[in-house]
């Protein structure tokens, strides 16, 4: 017997642990899971490669730092505010919401530690012993974060899909997450979240008209640019 589904297929993007199948369709978490390891990976790349007395690089790593650690904040905000206690409404397991949490709040000293960091280099108060130390620093974030999110896409993403709706998924969206931007910052996120991310991914974002589809192509392909530069990978 061939077994049918209206579910719709869940996008898989390099380094996601998992896609639980369910009636949501949860592109739009792993698309910004994928911008938050792709730019963790750049930053504890370029780290060790930038000299000690370039302050003005510092200070731009340190601005764009900056900026994904507000989207990452953000995000984790959204999730503790609404997604969490819906779950929980529902009669989600307790156990996985609270690791969750706690996970969220593990990572801010990570967050605070980086950006201590790349502030003394930044303002010349650097070292080589301090350069490393920020290295070490980058690459722990990267992999309590990295941890985290595969924790999260396999079991908290098992449990909205368990318990939640797609109106339920939309009105957090416009209800909590949303909220948390306005219009420049959300053109801001959609150029970081569409940078370097494949085109047909790009189509599986949630926009509210097709052809702001080519608007998040424009905006992705600038913030690729600028990213390539900052970091170091232009050819």
């Amino acid at each position: 017997m061939t077994v049918t589904s209206d579910h719709p297929v869940q996008i898989r993007l390099e380094g996601q642990a998992a896609a639980p199948d369910g009636p949501i369709d949860l592109a739009a978490m792993y698309l910004m899971h994928r911008a938050f390891r792709r730019d963790l990976d750049a930053f504890a790349a370029v780290v060790p490669t930038v000299a000690v007395g370039d302050r003005r690089r510092w200070r731009r790593l340190a601005r764009r730092f900056a900026r994904f650690a507000g989207y990452l904040h953000k995000h984790h905000l959204g999730e503790d505010a609404g997604l969490w206690p819906l779950l929980a409404e529902r009669g989600a397991d307790a156990g996985v919401l609270d690791a969750l949490e706690a996970e969220h709040a593990g990572i801010d000293p990570a967050l605070a530690a980086v950006t201590a960091g790349l502030g003394a280099l930044a303002a010349g108060r650097g070292s080589e012993a301090a350069r490393a130390e920020l290295a070490a620093q980058v690459v722990a974030l990267r992999d309590g974060l990295a941890a985290h999110l595969a924790h999260e896409e396999s079991d908290g993403m098992t449990l909205v899909q368990q318990h939640l709706t797609p109106e339920d998924w939309d009105r957090l969206d416009r209800e909590v997450f949303a909220e948390e931007y306005g219009p420049r910052d959300a053109v801001g996120a959609l150029g970081w979240v569409t940078s370097a991310i494949p085109d047909d991914a790009v189509a599986r974002l949630p926009l509210p008209h097709p052809a702001l589809l080519a608007v998040a192509r424009l905006l992705g392909r600038r913030a690729a640019r600028a990213d390539a530069r900052l970091f170091g990978t232009t050819r």
